[in-house]
């Protein structure tokens, strides 16, 4: 009887969600490639959904192989902080959360096979019925319970005005280094009601990054709008214009590539794999070089083949190998490559590893032609937020794009309404 009610719980264990787990935009198959998901096909389009609206998110990634996997998708509903919640789909969703994968296309021309997949969100059949924060999640059709990535989204209400001011650092604190972010929240008559500050819940993100995210306090009334400003939450390191380059073309190097090469190695039988190896110019540390304007996706990357016409499957794919040499490596952290090539995540796909031999750190990455944009972010040990400090340098001056995320909760509520986002 002892070891059935093991074997019983040990099931449960492994079937039950992991509510306490923040979910991230993950890949988790080394077969899934360049994921985007985009608001109406527009590519770098925040994936957010006004509800009761006629907008949608349109999925796609590659399976690299030549042979199609089949796949479905579901729609799981989170809380402000990012954990998955107890809402269960019939409160959140009018329709389906879970249906197939329909649609999909093979590589061509291409040294790399690949299968190129496609997906509108939500079908024709469903609608959210329901703001928040939402995470989708990808499958096999025969394996449930082993996802291969995952994205989030959001679906918002827009019922209250946001104000956004970018300044100088209240306290003077590193002034020149430094952007403070002051938020006013507004709302017209019919909407008042939600300006209470103990059942809101009001988050900032710079660029595409989870790590520095900050929850701010409220500080006041202001002329009957609430204020969260002159706090160190609002405070973020400046940081610098996002270093970039361009593989779109595969014969003659772009920009901030120094050489492409094609190696025509033995594979193991059965298998293909891109021979192609773009080596750019090595990285340098920028932490003590004065500021300089560089236009750039602000680490969002855009796929892109220079002499084909459809980029989604006549684009190949590319070895990228960085390397950012130095003297001795650091001791007390690590260095990562944070943008959307690497899902923002500092983590050991984002990781570059020293070479004593090279004296130099290095990294190689498995990229689909296009442009890509990108920071070398440092990770203290034991850290959790990086820091462009090290190797970026931090400028007021540098134009970083920051979203506002604001969640209501009344006592009693089943669930996180997001009740307005705004960008600047």
């Amino acid at each position: 009887m002892m070891k059935r009610l093991l074997l019983l719980l040990s099931f449960l264990a492994v079937a039950a969600p992991n509510f306490a787990t923040r979910v991230v935009d993950s890949i988790y198959s080394a077969d899934i490639r360049t994921v985007s998901l985009c608001r109406n096909d527009v590519v770098l389009a925040a994936p957010v959904l006004n509800l009761n609206s006629q907008d949608f998110l349109m999925l796609r990634f590659d399976q690299l192989g030549e042979q199609p996997g089949f796949y479905r998708y579901r729609i799981l509903h989170c809380n402000a902080e990012w954990h998955r919640d107890s809402l269960e789909p019939v409160n959140f969703i009018s329709g389906f959360e879970e249906a197939p994968i329909e649609n999909y296309q093979f590589s061509l021309n291409t040294l790399q096979p690949y299968v190129n997949y496609y997906q509108r969100i939500p079908s024709q059949y469903s609608n959210f019925i329901a703001s928040g924060n939402y995470l989708l999640e990808v499958f096999l059709q025969d394996a449930p319970d082993s996802v291969v990535l995952a994205r989030r989204f959001y679906v918002t209400e827009n019922l209250l005005s946001v104000g956004i001011e970018i300044n100088k650092p209240y306290n003077g604190e590193r002034i020149h280094q430094c952007q403070e972010v002051d938020v006013m929240l507004g709302a017209s008559s019919a909407n008042s009601n939600l300006l209470i500050p103990q059942y809101l819940k009001v988050f900032v993100r710079q660029n595409g990054r989870i790590d520095n995210q900050r929850l701010l306090p409220f500080s006041g009334y202001a002329s009957g709008s609430l204020a969260y400003r002159w706090s160190l939450e609002n405070i973020f390191p400046g940081g610098n214009c996002f270093r970039y380059f361009d593989i779109s073309n595969i014969r003659t190097p772009m920009y901030q590539v120094q050489r492409i090469e094609r190696y025509d190695f033995f594979q193991p039988e059965g298998k293909r794999e891109s021979p192609w190896f773009a080596f750019l110019r090595p990285e340098f540390d920028l932490s003590d070089k004065n500021f300089s304007y560089n236009q750039t996706l602000n680490g969002g990357m855009k796929v892109n083949v220079w002499d084909r016409n459809d980029a989604q499957t006549e684009s190949d794919y590319v070895w990228v190998n960085f390397t950012l040499p130095m003297e001795r490596p650091f001791l007390n952290g690590n260095i990562h490559i944070v943008g959307d090539l690497t899902q923002w995540l500092l983590d050991e796909e984002s990781r570059m590893e020293w070479n004593p031999r090279q004296k130099a750190y290095t990294k190689r990455l498995f990229l689909k032609q296009g442009y890509y944009a990108y920071q070398l972010i440092f990770l203290p040990i034991g850290e959790t937020e990086g820091q462009t400090a090290t190797l970026e340098g931090d400028h007021f001056e540098t134009p970083n794009s920051y979203s506002v995320f604001v969640y209501y909760r009344y006592p009693g509520d089943l669930f996180d309404r997001l009740i307005s986002i705004e960008s600047k």
